[in-house]
């Protein structure tokens, strides 16, 4: 069975520290485009950073540029997202997703449509 696992979402302090991690079950992460995305109570879902597992390139939206990291693990079949100085508006559900086939695009990463494969999501709260 073909399964996204998104895992490391907690309960943080502002300006603490906290990483996701995306895992694949059923296929492997080479030659894909793998994202995070968050959704915030009553937003609407916001594509985060992509990262082409082929060659490591990374793309990240202006609201986390310069806090997260993403990265990928081809042999542990994994891409992560390490979140530094969280604030209260970082609280959401993160999502990971993939899409075979095709690099992350400056242009489309933060793009829902873009991705046919999605992990059920992991909470994310910081408190102040």
């Amino acid at each position: 069975e073909v399964q996204l696992q998104a895992s490391g979402g907690g309960m943080v302090q502002a300006r603490e520290s906290l990483r996701l991690s995306c895992a694949a079950s059923g296929f492997t992460f080479e030659q894909h485009a793998v994202a995070w995305f968050r959704q915030a109570p009553g937003k609407e879902r916001e594509g985060i950073s992509c990262i082409s597992t082929g060659d490591g390139t990374a793309y990240y939206a202006d609201s986390v540029k310069g806090r997260f990291t993403i990265s990928s693990d081809n042999a542990k079949n994994a891409v992560y997202l390490d979140m530094d100085s969280l604030s209260p508006e970082d609280t959401a559900v993160y999502y990971c997703a993939a899409d075979y086939g095709r690099p992350c695009s400056v242009s489309y990463f933060y793009r829902v449509d873009r991705y046919d494969r999605w992990g059920q999501g992991t909470l994310v709260t910081v408190s102040s």
